[in-house]
Parts: C-alpha cells; structure tokens; sequence
C-alpha cells in the first residue's frame, strides 16, 4: 500500500509500506475514504513541528471498515466509522475516566499522524490498522456526509467541546475567537447554534471573516483587549501573543480555551489572569470521550461544518495538493 509521508517543508511523497494485518482479534483494518489535514498539519507541513521528518502524516479521516477480528462487534466490513486521531484502549483507569488521549496501554500521547508515542502511521494511508477497534472506531451516523464530516476526527469535536459545554451550563454567553484555521470557523457554527449571545471572530483572513459571517458571527481583522469584553474566549491561533490578547478580553471569572499548538514560548499575563480570575485551559483533546455528542450535534440540523470545507481533492492529488495553503481540503476516494 501506499502512505503519504511529510519528508520536508511543504513536501510530502506517497512511499510505499506492507499492508497492514490483524495482529489480534480486537482489531480492524480501515480505508480512508475522505481524509482531511488538522490545523496543526499547517504548521508541520511550514517546518514549524516538534518532530522533525520523515513521518506518515494525516490524523483526520472517515474511512470504510475493511477487516475486523473475531472480538469485534461494534463495527462490521463496509461500516463507514469516524477513526478518532488518539491510540487508547478503552479499558483503561484513565479511559474509562473519559481521558483517552492518557491511555495508559501506550506511550503517552500515542496518536495517528506523527511518531509521538510510538509507530503508528497517519490516516492519509491507502490502510490503516486501528488497535482495539470497538473502543476506538465510531460509526457515522446515517445521513452525514463523509467529506463534510472529515474531520470528525479531531478538529471538529474539538470545536464542540471548547463551546459546547459551556453554552450548556451558562447560556447566552459572550464568546470571543480568536483562530487562524478551521477550528475557530467550526466554533463560530456551534456557538450560534447553541445560542451565544454575541461571537465575535478575529482573523486576518478575509476569506475566513466571509464565512464565519454566514455563520452569524460578527468578525475583525484584528482587535486590542477589550476590558472584560467576553464570558468565553477561544483562541486556536497557536501564537501566545493571541493567547495573551484573548486572556486580556475575559470578564470577571471568565473562560480561556486554548486550542492551539504553541511550539514556541512566550509570557502570558498571570498578574491580570489573577485580578480577573479567570480559568484557562490548554490541552490536547479527549476526542473519543465526546465524540458521539458532537456527531449527533452534526446530524441535528442546527449546523453545517460541511461550509468549512474548502476544496474536494482525488486522493492521487495528495502529495502536490496537501502542502499548498487551503483552508480545510478534503482528498476523497472510492475504497
């Protein structure tokens, strides 16, 4: 089989690797068949990541279930199943705490996508072997399009949990987000639909402004702190200056939800952060443990992440295609 493989800046290169095979009976085999980059891939695929190459890359796809072991019995060959980007068990302490991105059966931070926590591959392959196939594999429900849902693998749930919660336990409230990617437009969606009183979204993308005015947010190029402006505030721009801005923005006993990936360092304003009292949180997803509510928001009706998606490719234009600058391309193929 072939896998897509990031060797240098804005290059990747299809290499050729064995096909993969049961090795117990809990496992599957899967074909992506609508696979999409994360915003982190950006920064990778520009030489901004912390592995350096080369590495099969692609954490995000809906994919056809191909083979399954005997212990299988959530999914079955020709299921079209979302593959969450984190490795875990589903048996574990810490799994069944809802924390699966900790599973304890792997390396720390065991994902698709990079070789962090072991060799895994990435989603941008002909095959992927999926381990402990029922705790990991989700179906897609009926009526949702693969290509819109693409990233159900990580970015979008994503979204969900960063607003979603929130909007539950306080409706109505003002929400800040600040984003440079996909993320902060899939935000812009569910935070309307869940009754957000105001969203405002800042970006310097006038492309990315448009739609997430479709989206009935108000939107910026770019903003100075607005003093106790915003309940809520999101920023998944992966640079700390927008984390501090969007911190500076928070009222009283506010909300930061950082979803970027800050690879390099910077100060943030823990002085202000202390007076306001305000409550930051910066972490890598637990995608598999709410998974299933952020799909059935997408099946509801009240939103459209399908508006994300930027461009459809055939998946034989991954290697020219993925390094160029689009905003959520989707490489499709018929497995």
């Amino acid at each position: 089989m072939r896998e897509l493989t990031y060797v240098a800046r804005r290059t990747v290169e299809w290499r050729e690797a064995p096909d993969p095979v049961l090795r117990s009976d809990c496992e599957a085999v899967v074909a992506p068949v609508a696979a999409t980059p994360c915003d982190v891939d950006s920064s990778i695929l520009a030489g901004h990541g912390p592995i350096p190459p080369p590495f099969p890359i692609g954490h995000e796809c809906v994919a056809r279930v191909v083979d399954v072991g005997d212990a299988v019995r959530g999914v079955t060959p020709g299921d079209l199943v979302v593959v969450p980007w984190a490795i875990s068990c589903g048996d574990c302490a810490r799994c069944r705490a809802g924390l699966p991105t900790h599973c304890t059966s792997v390396p720390h931070m065991a994902m698709f996508g990079a070789p962090i926590g072991g060799e895994w591959g990435g989603l941008f392959s002909d095959l992927v072997r999926i381990p402990w196939a029922d705790a990991m594999l989700v179906p897609l429900p009926a009526g949702l399009d693969p290509v819109a849902m693409a990233s159900a693998s990580d970015n979008w749930p994503l979204a969900w949990r960063l607003v979603a919660p929130h909007l539950k336990a306080r409706p109505y409230v003002r929400v800040l987000v600040i984003a440079r990617g996909s993320i902060g437009l899939y935000v812009c969606d569910i935070a309307k639909a869940l009754g957000a009183a105001d969203v405002l979204y800042v970006d310097p993308d006038p492309t990315h402004r448009a739609l997430a005015e479709t989206y009935g947010a108000r939107t910026a190029e770019a903003i100075e702190p607005i003093h106790h402006g915003f309940d809520l505030a999101v920023e998944a721009t992966g640079r700390v200056d927008q984390l501090t801005l969007a911190l500076r923005s928070l009222a009283p006993e506010g909300f930061c939800e950082s979803a970027g990936n800050h690879f390099r360092p910077g100060e943030l304003p823990l002085l202000e952060m202390y007076l306001t009292g305000v409550t930051m949180r910066i972490a890598r997803d637990n995608v598999r443990a709410h998974l299933p509510d952020a799909l059935a928001l997408a099946g509801s009706g009240q939103v459209e992440p399908g508006r994300v998606v930027s461009d459809v490719f055939d998946w034989a234009q991954l290697p020219v295609a993925l390094p160029e600058r689009h905003l959520k391309p989707v490489f499709v193929r018929d497995a």
